[in-house]
C-alpha cells in the first residue's frame, strides 16, 4: 500500500524570498487569468502562519518560462482592482456560487 492520498491533490508549494533573503513557504490556492488580458496571477497563503495570519491572502501575477516562475507584484490599483474581483467571483462559485443577496 503507497502513501499517497487518493482522490486529494497534493499542495502546490512555492518559496519566496523575504526581505532578509530567507526563503517563506508558501501554499498556491488558485491561479488564474483575467478575461482579455495575457496576465496570471496566483493566490498564495503563508505555510507557517500564524493563527492570527492565518486569513492573510497574497496575489501575484506571475509567468513561467519552462520551469523558472517570476512573480510580480501588482503594485497598480486597477489592475489590483479587478484581480480581487476575479478572486471574490471564483471564491463565490466554488463556494456555491449563484445564491441571491
Amino acid at each position: 500500500m503507497t502513501n499517497e492520498h487518493i482522490g486529494q491533490e497534493e499542495p502546490e508549494i512555492i518559496y519566496i524570498p523575504d526581505e532578509e533573503g530567507n526563503e517563506e513557504e508558501f501554499e498556491v490556492i488558485m491561479k488564474f487569468e483575467v478575461d482579455g488580458s495575457d496576465a496570471k496571477y496566483m493566490m498564495v497563503v503563508p505555510l507557517d502562519a500564524d493563527e492570527e495570519d492565518s486569513d492573510e491572502v497574497y496575489a501575484f501575477r506571475y509567468e513561467e518560462d519552462g520551469d523558472d516562475l517570476q512573480l510580480f507584484m501588482i503594485d497598480n490599483d486597477e489592475e489590483w482592482a479587478i484581480v480581487e474581483e476575479t478572486f471574490n467571483t471564483l471564491v463565490d462559485e466554488l463556494d456555491g456560487g449563484s445564491e441571491n443577496d
